[in-house]
């Protein structure tokens, strides 16, 4: 029998909505239970991704148009892809990132002009992949808003675009579901950490072998 292929998880949500907690604490249950997962991020999560990264999340916000941010993200994704998501899925291990193509879909696609149809083209032919479940982390724009600007990271390139920005990605989102209800799942992010996590682990107990 050929070898099991690992579970591919996503996170997405607007910013400060708890993905990057929520994501380590599902590869620790991941773990738990007896399997080896990878975790990672989006940008980012490969060597020459990481180099994008720094070019797409820091800086001012008019820094780049939403073309050429989309063509930026693929190419970190498509490197992330290669040197890291598909290695590990072939050796039957999980992975679990923070973000993958549904920000582009949403944050280049459908919040900074009519850009989906161009999205969807570029991800067709340059990566082809979905993950087998996403997990959308939902809550309130402007507290989320609130918390990732008191990160003070240095990353919050995207923060600074403001709370309209932040609403229209939380509607993107939402949509997002209604559109691909076969791997996407809502999850309520307004409530206390265990809870959240719970929900999630529930979530992805039942998508495994």
């Amino acid at each position: 029998m050929p070898d099991p292929k690992g579970l591919f998880i996503s996170f997405e949500g607007i910013d400060g909505s708890g993905k990057s907690t929520q994501a380590r604490r599902l590869a620790d249950w991941l773990r738990a239970q007896d399997r080896d997962p990878v975790l990672t991020r989006e940008p980012g999560g490969a060597p020459g991704a990481e180099e994008i990264r720094r070019l797409l999340v820091e800086g001012a916000p008019e820094r780049w148009s939403p073309e050429t941010e989309i063509l930026l993200f693929t190419a970190a994704r498509r490197d992330h892809l290669e040197r890291t998501i598909r290695p590990a899925l072939e050796a039957g291990r999980d992975v679990v990132t923070d973000r993958f193509a549904d920000s582009t879909r949403v944050y280049q696609g459908a919040t900074r002009g009519d850009l989906r149809a161009l999205v969807d083209r570029i991800h067709a032919d340059a990566i082809a992949v979905e993950p087998d479940l996403t997990l959308v982390l939902d809550m309130d724009p402007e507290v989320a808003l609130d918390r990732g600007l008191a990160r003070q990271s240095g990353e919050d390139r995207f923060e600074e675009f403001g709370l309209p920005f932040q609403q229209k990605l939380r509607a993107g989102f939402l949509a997002l579901i209604d559109d691909h209800p076969d791997r996407c799942v809502l999850i309520d992010a307004t409530s206390d950490p265990d809870t959240i996590a719970a929900r999630i682990t529930q979530a992805v107990a039942k998508r495994l072998p």
